[in-house]
């Protein structure tokens, strides 16, 4: 009984653990890549093209990491637990897809409908309340205090942007 309890909470873990790391990676790494290439003046079109491209690599290669990093986990406890290999790494594969898939679109979003300036404060201001989010549902899930953990998830956030528009403007 013991035993089912603490498995449980491992596969709680799990799921968190791969959802915040996909949310915020895509949010953030999105939001570097696009406001560095949007601060130089490059064409919607373009932006908009790599956005989808960045998405889909990414959450692919996510998942993929995901699964491989879980299943070596797994397959290096197996013994203990008699537990088989793979189906909680399949699920932190599927969980680390489909939370970079649908976050990368909330910075990526705004340069669909606007131009400029307005598309790069849309996205960052977008993508900033999704950080918010997150970790105001992380520390929730968490039970650590909001404070701290919305500071670090503000910070992270910001020092991407900054890295993405710096290295956008130095290159070009």
């Amino acid at each position: 009984m013991a035993e089912d309890r603490f498995e449980k909470k491992e596969r709680r873990m799990l799921i968190m653990r791969n959802f915040v790391f996909g949310v915020e990676d895509s949010v953030v790494s999105t939001v570097g890549l696009l406001s560095g290439i949007a601060a130089v003046g490059t064409p919607r079109q373009t932006i908009v093209l790599t956005g989808v491209v960045l998405i889909f690599v990414e959450a692919f290669s996510m998942a993929v990491g995901s699964f491989l990093a879980e299943h070596s986990a797994e397959e290096a406890v197996l013994h203990i637990r008699g537990r088989t290999a793979d189906r909680d790494s399949r699920r932190a594969g599927a969980i680390m897809f489909v939370s970079y898939f649908v976050s990368g679109f909330v910075p990526l979003t705004p340069y669909f409908a606007w131009e400029g300036n307005v598309a790069l404060f849309v996205s960052i201001g977008a993508s900033l309340l999704a950080l918010l989010g997150l970790a105001l549902a992380s520390a929730h899930v968490s039970r650590v205090a909001a404070g701290k953990e919305i500071v670090r998830m503000l910070l992270i956030g910001g020092a991407a942007i900054a890295v993405g528009v710096f290295v956008g403007v130095l290159v070009n």
